[in-house]
Parts: C-alpha cells; structure tokens; sequence
C-alpha cells in the first residue's frame, strides 16, 4: 500500500492511500512528526443514502486516484451503483496556510430526490503513546479541535452555499476495547458527544437534499497550527472566502512553480515529468530537508519509516530541478547539509528534517577497528552537486563562494586525506545500498567526482594551492581504479582491506559499478573497462526475471520474497542503465528501459521503490523520490536524441 497521491506546502505533507483516504499527515516539517496513526488506520469517508451505509474503502466502490497534470491538486472518484451516488475530490494543502482542503463533488445518479449524508472521519494521534491527546466540539465557531501541547488540528467545512457540517461526535479510538466513534456514523445520525481525551477520534456530518442528478459541493479543511487561536483565524478566513479561489490561487502556484525559470521542461512524456518534478517538490521542506518517502506504510513491514533526509538522496532528487532552473531548493538544501556537517569534514548516514541525527543501522566498529558509521559517498555528491548547481546557475558565484569556505573546504579537505597508503583508494565506509562496509567501485568513484569539483571551484575563487591539492588526490584515485576491476571483466562491488593489507574482495556485479564509473570516473566511453562493465551488467541483471527491469545487484535480497529470482528490479537501476545507453549511443536500448519504468507507473504517475519479479507489483515505499529523479533525469536525457 503506496501513496499515490501526496499533497505539501513545504511544512504539512499529506499522503493519501489508494482510497483516497489521508493516511499519513505530517506537520511541522516534512516528514516530521506524523499525527496520523498510519501504521494501523487512516481516516474514513462514509455515504449514508435511503438508510443504507458504505465506507469508501469497504471494497464495493470504483475509486480512481489522481493528480492534476500540472498542479499538486488530487482528481480523485468514488462511485457507487448500489447507492447510486458519486464523490470527487480535489484535494490540495494551501499554498498560504498549513491547511489540507478537500472539494467534494456529491453527486446523486438515482430517479429521485434523496436526502445524501457524507461522513468524514479523522484519527489522529499527536502524542507519541496515543494516550494524551483530547478532540473538542466548539461551538461557537463550529469545529472540532484535535490537540496536544503545540500541535492543533482544526476540523470544519461547509458547503458552497455557506451551510455547515450538521451533526458530529468526539470519542476514544483504540483504547479500552473501543473501535472508533467513526462507527457512529453507521446508522446515518452522529450522538454529539462533544468532548473525548487519551486515544481519540471524530467525525462530522455533511447532509443535502439532491434532486436526481443534482450535485452538491463543499469544502472541508484540517488546519495544522501551533495554538487555538491561530488555527481559529486561518478557519475564520477560509469560512468567509470563496474557496473556490483558494483552489485557483493554489493551482496557479504549481502551474507557476512549474513553468517558472528559463528552461522550459521537454514535452517528452509532459505529464509523468510534470508529476514526477511535482513529487520530488512535495518531499522538499522549505527549511532544506529533502525527503526520501513520505510512505510510512513500510512502518508495518521494518523497524523504520523513510521520512529522512539522506544527503545522496537529496543530491539526486536536486539534480533534475537544478537541470531545469529550479534553484531555491538547492540552495536551502545546501545549507542545511552545510549545518549539519559534522565537524572534521563529512556528512553521516541520515538526517530528520529538523537537521537531527538519524536513525542508523552502522557500528562505529568493524571487526576490531573503530571507524566512521557514514557513507562517504553522500559527502562527495553533494560537493558534486554543488559543482552542477553553479554551472547551471553561473551568476550565484557569491553564494557558492560562501559555502566554500563553510562546507566545500572542509569536506575535500576530509576526502583528500580519507585514503588508504596501501591502495590509494579511499578508505572503506558502507555503500550506497547501505549494507556492506567496503572500499567500492561507486563510492571511489563519487569521490573523484567530489574531490574534482572541489578543485575546479577553487580554482574558480583563486585558491591555487587547495585546487592543486585536491585535484592530486583525485588523481592518485583514478589512477587506482584498477585495484576494483575484476579479471573476468568488470568493476566489482568493492574489497576491504585487512588488517594484514591484503585485500578481501567482493566480487558482486552491481549496477552501482557501471554508473559511478560512467557518471562520476567518466571514463571514456570507448575504455574497454566500461564496455565490458556494461556487456556483464546487460548480461546478468537486465531482464533477469520475468518482470523485466534492471536489478541493483545479484542476490539482492531486500525485501525480496521470491527466492527463486535474483533480486527485484528496481526504477533507479533500470533508468541508470537507460542512461548509460543513450549516452553510449544506444537510444533504442534506453528507449525499451524507459518504456519498462513508465508501464510500471501508478495511474498518478507515482513510481514505487521496486518490483516483483514475478507480477512487477510495487514493493518498497510508493513514492520514492529517488525514482521521480531519475525519471526526470532520463526523460531530459532522451529529449535531447
């Protein structure tokens, strides 16, 4: 169960289910904390019509969740034949407040005139125990209050004519043996209990008297604020404006963002660019996190969500936007990493978007040796990255000069010294797949990206002696490049130097050794390493399974359930490898990867982390940003043949 829709404004991301349903709310930032209760339950929407009752995810409805084509904006269907009734929805979070809207179009598809109840349903869990948060009517003002301490949630709506929600009823949710209050609305009618504390829950009532074939709209809100009465102002305002414009207001915003700089997008697919460059922005916190995936279903599957900033895959989200002209992002990301660089010169495993430390799964020993609990990789694209930023952006010399002295000379300075004597490679750190602790072919060869980079802008800001410095150790990298070829004719995973200096290898053919060489190394295209790299990766991990794709690396077991298989195939993987052909010249291979990734698209475009090898149903979080990336960079890549 992926997100096929998520909503944000910079701090209050939304994901809503495959029913429509918001199943993850996050607020302040995004990513962090999420109120919902996602791992067990989401909010429901129930239709009550001629004393017959039926939640929207009960299975008898016929749902289609979408987005706009150009703006974060849902276009989301619910129809019923038995009840004979219609919803839509279009769903946005405020582009001025931290407010998640939903227009609902109710529609009555029967003979007669029927009175039509809609039900919406919230749960809500602020405290981290689900223990202390209480819910409240008002009635003064006519809302429902879901709060604890600084978190205030703000429940209301009302129909275009300016009639409002009519019943509602506040209960526990959870706890003490009780299911929910959203039971309450079963029978059609909600028992006003005004007021319920511990583990809560609530819905309002929204009735109308349809003619056959008559509609009626409303908008219904949840306003996310620190205290009451900044979330009452905000519902003050959005009661006594036309929210009609609000909707048009927000869709002009993304119509915008999308179309604001001096590169205009390619038509090549417009519309999975549109959506993907539209989900790689809604992971965007405007303080400068980058999130992996809003998803936090994954929570019922691990020990973890991937609501983290990590550097890589923040650079890579970023790269497409700088390539179109997108430069805000990038700037506030690079000053976040520049935060939160720790203090000898490099950036760790991963980030919470409010620039604390991550979770992680990396000792800081291996074997008997203390070593560093990070990818080394993450420090040197982001130095990469910054290097790509003012080529696009070659006026903002002032800004990248000032993160040279705070963060670039610190990092190169790390890298350039973060090497083994004995193989003049870089020292072993975990890999970008975050499993093994190895010197490998893709972190070496981010590192010559990185430590290149940083060179060619110091001699951009006349600092010969560091440009001098740097570019040696980069050097000495490349020309040790062969210490991680394969005699049977491939760049291998990595090796891990021993404490008696031999090298123990691991001989894995891995996707990851092809593109850091060809992206980061850039090695000729004619270097026979490369081609032979290839020639094995199309060989043994292209098309390995029935489902097609490109897998990351032989035996990948994460999240695999099928022995029988390799691996799964994955979006970033395969469009890696799409991305190799067409710059080797081979449009028509990458032409047939491209194909593969957009037929495995959600009918919003969403794009999950991986595949069944079998069915080619998604795995792993729906979306991840990192697939939206390299859709974004793949489709520019082929739009330019």
């Amino acid at each position: 169960m992926g997100r096929p829709v998520v909503l944000s404004n910079g701090q209050l991301f939304v994901g809503l289910d495959e029913h429509g349903l918001v199943h993850d709310f996050y607020y302040p930032y995004v990513g962090l904390e999420n109120l919902s209760n996602a791992r067990s339950s989401q909010h429901k929407i129930g239709v009550w019509v001629d004393d017959r009752f039926r939640w929207t995810d009960d299975g008898s409805w016929e749902i289609s969740v979408d987005f706009e084509d150009d703006a974060l904006i849902s276009s989301i269907t619910a129809n019923h034949n038995e009840l004979a009734v219609s919803l839509k929805f279009q769903d946005y979070i405020d582009s001025d407040y931290n407010a998640l809207v939903r227009h609902v179009t109710i529609t009555n598809n029967g003979d007669k005139t029927r009175e039509i109840r809609l039900f919406m349903h919230q749960v809500f869990q602020i405290s981290r125990a689900g223990r202390a948060d209480t819910a409240l009517y008002v009635p003064e003002a006519n809302y429902v209050l879901d709060y604890k301490g600084r978190y205030c949630l703000l429940i209301a709506g009302q129909f275009t004519d300016k009639t409002d929600f009519d019943q509602y009823a506040v209960g526990n949710y959870g706890i003490e043996g009780k299911a929910g209050t959203f039971l309450d609305a079963e029978d059609g009618e909600l028992s006003g209990n005004a007021v319920e504390h511990g583990g809560v829950d609530s819905v309002i009532r929204f009735s109308k008297r349809l003619k056959a074939g008559g509609q009626a709209e409303l908008d219904y809100w949840i306003i996310a604020a620190s205290s009451q009465q900044d979330a009452e102002r905000n519902h003050d305002e959005f009661k006594t404006q036309d929210m009609a414009e609000r909707l048009r207001r927000v869709r002009q915003h993304w119509q915008e963002w999308l179309g604001g700089t001096d590169k205009p997008a390619p038509d090549f697919h417009r519309r999975s660019l549109q959506h993907s460059l539209l989900i790689i922005k809604a992971h965007c916190d405007e303080r400068g996190s980058v999130l992996a995936s809003g998803d936090s279903s994954i929570f019922n599957f691990g020990r973890d969500y991937y609501c983290y900033c990590w550097p890589r895959d923040a650079a890579y989200a970023l790269w497409p936007l700088i390539r179109l002209g997108h430069f805000d992002e990038a700037k506030q990301f690079f000053e976040f990493a520049r935060d939160t660089m720790h203090k000898d010169g490099y950036l760790m495993h991963k980030y919470q978007p409010d620039r604390a430390i991550g979770s992680t799964w990396h000792p800081l020993v291996h074997g008997r040796r203390q070593e560093l609990a990070i990818q080394e990789d993450e420090t040197a694209g982001v130095i990469f990255m910054i290097g790509e930023y003012l080529e696009a952006n070659g006026g903002d010399h002032n800004f990248v000069e000032h993160l040279f002295n705070t963060f670039i000379v610190p990092c190169a300075n790390w890298m350039s010294e973060f090497i083994d004597a004995e193989t003049g490679l870089p020292h072993a750190s975990y890999d970008l797949w975050e499993e093994k602790f190895l010197t490998t072919t893709y972190t070496t060869c981010a590192v010559i990206a990185g430590l290149q980079t940083a060179a060619s802008l110091a001699t951009a800001f006349d600092r010969p002696e560091q440009a001098s410095k740097w570019r040696k150790a980069a050097d000495g990298i490349r020309q040790n490049l062969d210490k991680l070829y394969h005699p049977d004719g491939y760049f291998r995973k990595g090796f891990l130097l021993q404490d008696n200096g031999e090298l123990e290898y691991n001989d894995t053919l891995d996707i990851s050794s092809l593109y850091g060489p060809f992206m980061y190394a850039e090695l000729p295209l004619q270097d026979e390493r490369l081609i032979s790299t290839a020639k094995q990766v199309e060989e043994r991990l292209l098309n390995s399974s029935p489902s097609g794709g490109v897998l990351r690396y032989e035996h990948d077991n994460y999240f695999l359930t099928k022995q029988q298989f390799k691996g799964n195939p994955w979006i970033v993987s395969t469009l890696w490898l799409a991305q190799f052909f067409n710059t080797a010249g081979q449009p028509g291979k990458a032409q047939e990867l491209l194909d593969w990734a957009l037929k495995h698209e959600l009918p919003s475009s969403v794009l999950s982390e991986q595949f069944d090898p079998e069915t080619g149903d998604p795995l792993g979080v729906t979306p991840l940003v990192w697939s939206h990336a390299e859709m974004v960079n793949t489709l520019l890549d082929l739009s330019e043949n």
